[in-house]
C-alpha cells in the first residue's frame, strides 16, 4: 500500500548533495525513479505524499559534471532544513579532492541521520558517508575500482566487495548507477508499494530479472558475517562458470572437505555450491538469449552446458519459458511500441 496522508502533512524532501566531477545520471535517477513511484499511486491516493526535491551544494555556485553539463543548486545546506531522503552521487576519479572542498557535509549529514533521513551514495559517494563515521563497523560496498583505497582510508567500515548494494539501517550503499537503479525499486516498494515498484521496474527496465540477488545485495538484517573463505569460492564460480566443474575439486582447491564446503556455503548464501553455480550459468544464458543472436546450443556451451537438451530442460524450470520462448519474450519487452 502507498503512503498516504492529508494535505497537510509536509511532501517528501529529497537532498541531492552536489560536488565537483558529480556523475550526472546518479544524481538524477533517483528522483526520477521515485517520481514515477508517486505517479503511479496518485490517481489512486490523492493525498499520498509528494516529492519535494533540491539540489544542495556549500554556497550558491554552480557545478560541472565531467561530461559538461552545469548544475545549480536550489539552496545550500546552511539554508535547508531535515530531509527524509539523501542522495550521495557517484564521483569521477579520486574522491579526496571534493570531501576536502566540501567537509561541510560531515557534520551536517551526521545531523541529518540523526534525525531519521535515509541516505542513497552511490559509488565513491560512499566516501562521504565513511568520512563521516556513520559506516563504522557498519557494512558497506563502492565501486571496484577504488576498493583498496577505500578499505585504506576507511579500516573501520565493513568492505563487501562481493556485493554491489549494501544497507545498514537507513545508510544503502551501491557500488554503480546500476545497483542503484535496483536499490531505487526496493525503495519504491518500501515507500509507494510493490505495485508502483513494479511500474517502476516497468518504466526503467526491460528485461525479465529478478531483484536482489542474493549475490548482489547485501543487508545488516539478513548476513551479519559473510564467510570469506566462502565469498573467495563464489568469486572463482563467477570466473571460471563456462568451465567443466567438479564441486569437490572446488571444495578442494578452497581447503574443505565436500561436505563442509557444502555446509558453509549454504550457511552463508541459503543454496549450495552447484546450486549457486546453476544460477550463475542460467543468468548468464538468459543475457545472452536476450542480447545475442547466437543458436541455443551455443549458449549452452558458452553457459557451461555440454549438452543443449539438459541445457533447456533445466532452463525451462528456472524461468517457465523455454530458451526460445525466453528469448521471444525479452525481445519483444525490447523493441514493442510502448
Amino acid at each position: 500500500m502507498a503512503i498516504e496522508v492529508t494535505s497537510k502533512e509536509p511532501p517528501l524532501r529529497i537532498a541531492t548533495l552536489l560536488y565537483d566531477n558529480i556523475l550526472g545520471t546518479s544524481a538524477t535517477l533517483p528522483v526520477e525513479m521515485l517520481r514515477t513511484a508517486e505517479a503511479t499511486v496518485r490517481p489512486k491516493y490523492p493525498n499520498t505524499r509528494r516529492i519535494e526535491a533540491l539540489t544542495l551544494s556549500i554556497d550558491e555556485c554552480s557545478i560541472t559534471s565531467p561530461s559538461g553539463f552545469d548544475i545549480r543548486p536550489s539552496a545550500t545546506i546552511d539554508d535547508s532544513q531535515n530531509f527524509d531522503i539523501i542522495n550521495l552521487p557517484a564521483l569521477w576519479r579520486n574522491p579526496r579532492p571534493a570531501l576536502i572542498k566540501y567537509k561541510d557535509y560531515i557534520p551536517w549529514l551526521q545531523q541529518q541521520v540523526a534525525q531519521g533521513a535515509i541516505v542513497i551514495a552511490v559509488g565513491t559517494g560512499v566516501c562521504f558517508l565513511a568520512k563521516s563515521g556513520l559506516l563504522d563497523k557498519q557494512p558497506a560496498t563502492t565501486h571496484w575500482h577504488y576498493f583498496d583505497q577505500f578499505q585504506k582510508d576507511y579500516p573501520n567500515v565493513l568492505l563487501k566487495r562481493q556485493y554491489f548494494i549494501t544497507q545498514a539501517g537507513n545508510l544503502y550503499c551501491a557500488a554503480s548507477v546500476n545497483s542503484m537503479a535496483e536499490l531505487m525499486v526496493h525503495l519504491s516498494a518500501r515507500l509507494y508499494g510493490r505495485n508502483a515498484a513494479k511500474q517502476v521496474e516497468r518504466n526503467f527496465f526491460h528485461e525479465i530479472r529478478s531483484s536482489f540477488k542474493p549475490t548482489s545485495y547485501f543487508s545488516d538484517d539478513v548476513q551479519r558475517h559473510p564467510d570469506e573463505q566462502v565469498v573467495q569460492a563464489q568469486i572463482w564460480l563467477e570466473d571460471n562458470y563456462n568451465r567443466t566443474i567438479l564441486i569437490s575439486e572446488v571444495a578442494k582447491k578452497f581447503e574443505f572437505s565436500t561436505r563442509n564446503f557444502n555446509r558453509r556455503f549454504k550457511s552463508a548464501l541459503g543454496k549450495t555450491p552447484l546450486e549457486y553455480l546453476q544460477s550463475i550459468r542460467l543468468n548468464n544464458a538468459g543475457e545472452l538469449l536476450q542480447k545475442s543472436n547466437l543458436p541455443i546450443f551455443e549458449v549452452a556451451l558458452h553457459s557451461g552446458y555440454q549438452d543443449t537438451a539438459s541445457f533447456s530442460k533445466i532452463f525451462s524450470q528456472h524461468f517457465g519459458a523455454s530458451p526460445t520462448k525466453y528469448r521471444e519474450t525479452v525481445r519483444a519487452k525490447l523493441f514493442s511500441a510502448h
